[in-house]
């Protein structure tokens, strides 16, 4: 009986701790600001992407809806999702799938604020590149949230149309990633 129990609670105390290793949330933010001289319209956000990251190994996912994303022009919207841009009947979710490399570096469990190094496969629009980027990893108490800025090329993900070609929308968009794991 004794036994029993003693192994209950090592169970229990294994699984609370394998738990806190992956965080997720379902409420990161995905800012696409694709602005030019010509129009500053082309900036969008979607706040309702699901993310995971695992403390422990630095594995970090991310996968967003196209159609969340919002604009402040519906005609803007209305663009973004057709077939001469992103297409979301025929590609509905863009995903990222990649680790923190120097995972190391991040003390998880000490509040404070690190760099991070990630790397992985960033699909949009059914094609899939490798990313490189550098992200801010704030740890405060049990919260982590990360923040990171990048560039894409959108001739690199087959996305082209009238108005990119025009200037009107940027070809090198500038995306921002927020997550706030809990």
């Amino acid at each position: 009986m004794k036994k029993s129990i003693l192994f209950l609670a090592l169970v229990s105390v294994l699984g609370t701790t394998i738990a806190q290793k992956k965080k997720t949330t379902t409420s990161a933010t995905i800012s696409f600001d694709a602005t030019t001289k010509l129009d500053a319209l082309p900036k969008g956000d979607n706040k309702t992407v699901v993310a995971s990251l695992d403390t422990k190994s630095g594995a970090v996912a991310f996968e967003s809806v196209v159609k969340s994303f919002s604009f402040s022009n519906p005609k803007m919207q209305e663009h973004f999702n057709s077939p001469m841009w992103m297409d979301s009947d025929k590609f509905p979710k863009a995903t990222f799938k990649g680790k923190i490399t120097n995972v190391a570096d991040v003390k998880f469990t000490t509040d404070g604020t690190y760099s991070a190094t990630v790397t992985g496969d960033l699909t949009i629009h059914g094609v899939t590149k490798p990313v490189s980027t550098t992200a801010s990893v704030v740890v405060s108490g049990k919260t982590v949230t990360t923040t990171s800025n990048f560039v894409i090329a959108l001739a690199d993900y087959g996305v082209n149309g009238a108005a990119i070609g025009a200037g009107k929308v940027s070809t090198d968009p500038k995306i921002t990633v927020v997550a706030e794991f809990k």
